[in-house]
């Protein structure tokens, strides 16, 4: 039978069943769709990604017996659901944790599917799923598990002292008082929000001019990331890429920019860009003409800046130390780009942040329907630090809703893989939980558990370093992770005041943003940075004593 015939006979075929289905009454999800048993062939799957591999029993078991058709899953006590698609069984034995649950509905039908809650037979932590007895031998089953949610929960259902957390209160609100101008404290544990408290104030400041009113700070208030750029924006899309098996790390950076050769740049990997082990110094300040690296080096423009980045000079061999260099991202960014033919922007936005569901993670705030009172203000007096400094189109105003990193505004138009995204701490909550679920949320899939694996392990050179991720490792990054972190806990900080801590270990996670610059520069140094809450090991250390110290 020629290929033409075949397919047409396949069209027919999915024709009559369709048919067949709505004669008979039976409906099929919306989005779901109808299955030829016959040729074993999905038509379309549920559009669900999936915590597990969703075929029952599996297409190439292991010839151990007891192995078989068995998965373990993430979940919460009293949370859950299973999607059953049936292709062709008529009965089979479905366990979570060792309990039998009916899957009769999807099995009514032979091309049947149907959402099952399983809320009362889920524990937090590891969960087990058995699928057993599959009849007929030739049939199967896929069993689609989405990832855990956010719910909002209060302290003491996840083990946490509501009077230290208070006590935690009572810190911040005493600095604010003492001048320190605002934060949001987020902390979820075992999949609930626990936490999401605003302190002081979005807005102290008209340039160097103390306001009479101010403005406060809401939990839905915009921050400037900074540095958590990196890996909320730039690691995350790295993740997918490679998940996806667009990008692999051990690739020369030249493969993806062709024009990045020269005094040996053609030998360096993506790995070596993730590691800050490529070569680079720390910054290269193209917003100004007498950078170190000369007029050649000046610009305004993000196109020429890209291409500036490619003859970006080299200050040690690569792979011989580890400096941390905003140029590294800059880069993945710029490879971003040119994998995926979007600007790194619209590329996360569109792939990661509105799949998940989220509607304030963006760069260019005021560009995207967002006002300036939506946002924290940062410096006070633009990139001036408090009149201190200079440089042809220096903003002196004070910064609310633009990006106060200067490379990233003045030669990147707000749109940077080391800096430029703002977000909520709300927004950073279901990105926290997606990293603690290993990969997805709810329905959506952004990265490969195996991949989050090769990203957060420590890196050879440095164990507080992973791709990109800080991580706790030992006590050398104690001011930021404190001294309680698990040493599998990661993380980043920004210049602006942020932090977020992910730690799977207590499956806990903290997001801790302020608007510490906003506030009095003299001689190069902020009065925000001065205060515990800004220090971010202090606020963290405390919050983990409110759970380790809860009994």
């Amino acid at each position: 039978m020629n290929k033409r015939l075949k397919s047409k006979l396949s069209v027919l075929l999915l024709l009559v069943l369709i048919l067949s289905t709505s004669l008979t009454g039976y409906a099929v999800d919306n989005n779901i769709s109808a299955t030829s048993n016959e040729q074993q062939v999905s038509v379309s799957q549920v559009t669900v990604d999936s915590q597990i591999d969703p075929r029952f029993p599996e297409e190439e078991p292991t010839s151990r017996l007891y192995a078989q058709s068995r998965r373990v899953f993430k979940g919460y006590e009293g949370q859950g659901k299973i999607i059953v698609e049936n292709h062709g069984a008529q009965s089979a034995s479905v366990y979570v944790n060792g309990k039998l649950i009916s899957i009769n509905d999807a099995l009514k039908h032979k091309n049947g599917t149907a959402t099952i809650d399983i809320s009362k037979y889920t524990v937090t932590g590891d969960n087990t799923l058995k699928v057993l007895k599959i009849q007929p031998e030739d049939s199967y089953i896929n069993i689609f598990i989405p990832y855990p949610e956010l719910t909002i929960g209060k302290p003491k259902d996840v083990g946490f002292s509501e009077k230290k957390l208070a006590e935690i209160d009572d810190l911040i609100n005493k600095e604010v008082k003492e001048g320190f101008p605002g934060a949001v404290l987020l902390i979820m544990k075992d999949g609930k929000i626990i936490k999401n408290t605003a302190y002081g104030y979005k807005l102290k400041y008209d340039g160097d001019k103390l306001l009479s009113d101010f403005e406060s700070m809401n939990t839905d208030t915009l921050f400037d990331l900074a540095s958590n750029t990196k890996m909320y924006a730039t690691n995350l899309a790295i993740q997918k890429l490679v998940s996806e098996g667009k990008i692999d790390i051990n690739d020369l950076v030249c493969k993806y920019i062709p024009g990045f050769t020269g005094e040996t740049r053609e030998n360096i990997k993506i790995r070596d860009l993730l590691t800050h082990s490529a070569g680079f110094a720390a910054s290269i300040k193209f917003y100004m003409p007498d950078n170190p690296y000369g007029e050649e080096f000046h610009s305004l423009d993000r196109e020429k800046t890209l291409k500036l980045l490619e003859k970006a000079p080299l200050e040690y061999p690569t792979g011989t130390k580890t400096i941390y260099s905003d140029t590294d991202y800059m880069l993945l960014g710029y490879i971003i780009e040119n994998v995926t033919g979007a600007k790194l922007d619209e590329y996360v936005e569109n792939n990661i942040y509105k799949p998940l569901g989220l509607t304030h993670t963006v760069f260019n705030p005021l560009e995207k329907g967002f006002e300036k009172q939506d946002c924290a203000a940062t410096e006070t007096m633009g990139n001036t630090r408090g009149g201190s400094r200079d440089f042809p189109s220096i903003r002196s105003y004070t910064l609310q809703g633009e990006v106060h990193d200067e490379k990233a505004y003045y030669s990147m138009s707000g749109i940077s893989g080391h800096a430029g995204l703002f977000s909520t701490a709300s927004d950073m909550a279901v990105l926290c939980q997606t990293i603690l679920n290993q990969g997805g949320y709810g329905n959506v899939q952004i990265f490969d558990k195996n991949v989050l694996d090769q990203f957060t392990k420590p890196s050879d050179n440095d164990i507080t370093f992973g791709l990109g991720w800080n991580r706790a490792g030992n006590t050398d990054k104690v001011w930021q992770f404190g001294p309680y972190a698990s040493n599998i806990a990661i993380g980043h900080t920004g210049w602006t005041g942020t932090l977020t801590q992910i730690d799977p270990k207590h499956d806990m996670a903290i997001v801790l943003l302020t608007n510490k610059k906003h506030s009095v520069c003299n001689d190069g140094s902020f009065e925000g940075d001065v205060y515990e809450t800004g220090k971010y090991g202090s606020i963290v250390s405390l919050v983990y004593e409110a759970l380790l110290e809860s009994k």
